[in-house]
């Protein structure tokens, strides 16, 4: 039989109460920054999704749970060895969270977490072979996607400009399913290194080649045998309709395409994201 837990569960009676600010009132920027000078919060959506930030040891702060899945997140804490009395589980028909959202809430359940201390860029190339690199990318879904496809399909780890939308977005983290928490990741410009030209200077000083997906005359095809022999790869994709920069491409080491049919010209950005890995990460 299931011990029960002791969890502080709090009836919602008021949905104007402040406690509930972080779920449907405050902007993902002030989530973001709530916490400065240390790293500020974000919300995970849906019982995967929050069961694969806990087991990347994430840490909640509050829960937001339907009366009918209480005993699916008393399971989950009581799985992960969660102390459920350590933080407010604040709880209500699913016609009220409903109500507050504006949309069905997804998996019955949000949490917010405390964010975490970003990777360094330099300890991520450092224990990396194969890296997805995402430049100005600012569609969340399409960041969440290419996050799941790079875990799913070969690659070590991820790196972004800080143009690109934030990995933990409520959205980003809920298409990758979670699989932001299982690849690590990190923003590679900074005060000190300007994309592009630090960063791939930095690239080269840590061994690895830049292949950057581009519909240019001078592209190798994906499959191309050079690709793969290459020991460390970063592959570099950019935003729909722009495409990388062009500083960019000119400094790549390899511009490289997916070979197309009945004359289309490219794939979104997610779904080509899938067949670069899957091509490029088999080393």
């Amino acid at each position: 039989m299931l011990q029960l837990l002791i969890m502080n569960i709090m009836e919602i009676t008021d949905i104007n109460s402040s406690e509930l600010d972080i779920y449907y009132r405050l902007p993902e920027r002030q989530l973001l920054t709530i916490n400065e000078p240390a790293p500020g919060i974000f919300i995970a959506e849906s019982f995967k999704v929050i069961e694969r930030a806990l087991t990347a040891g994430f840490k909640p702060i509050s829960a937001l749970v339907e009366k009918r899945s209480l005993p699916a997140l008393e399971m989950l804490l009581k799985e992960k060895s969660v102390p459920a009395s350590d933080f407010p589980i604040y709880t209500a028909t699913g016609k009220v969270l409903d109500s507050m959202t504006g949309y069905h809430l997804t998996g019955g359940c949000l949490c917010a977490m405390e964010r975490r201390e970003l990777f360094s860029p330099v300890d991520i190339l450092k224990s990396s072979r194969r890296i997805a690199f995402l430049e100005n990318i600012m569609n969340p879904t399409n960041v969440g996607a290419i996050f799941r496809s790079a875990a799913a399909l070969g690659m070590d780890a991820v790196l972004l400009t800080r143009s690109c939308s934030d990995p933990l977005y409520r959205r980003s983290i809920r298409v990758s399913m979670g699989t932001v928490f299982r690849i690590p990741w990190a923003f590679i410009d900074s005060k000190n290194v300007l994309w592009p030209n630090d960063g791939i200077e930095l690239l080269h000083e840590n061994g690895f080649k830049l292949a950057s997906m581009a519909l240019r005359n001078e592209s190798v095809d994906i499959n191309d045998p050079i690709l793969k022999s290459e020991e460390r790869l970063v592959v570099a994709l950019g935003s729909e309709g722009e495409g990388l920069l062009p500083e960019t491409i000119s400094k790549s080491d390899y511009v490289i395409k997916i070979p197309m049919f009945h004359d289309v010209d490219s794939l979104n950005v997610a779904a080509a994201s899938a067949l670069a890995f899957w091509e490029l990460g088999k080393v």
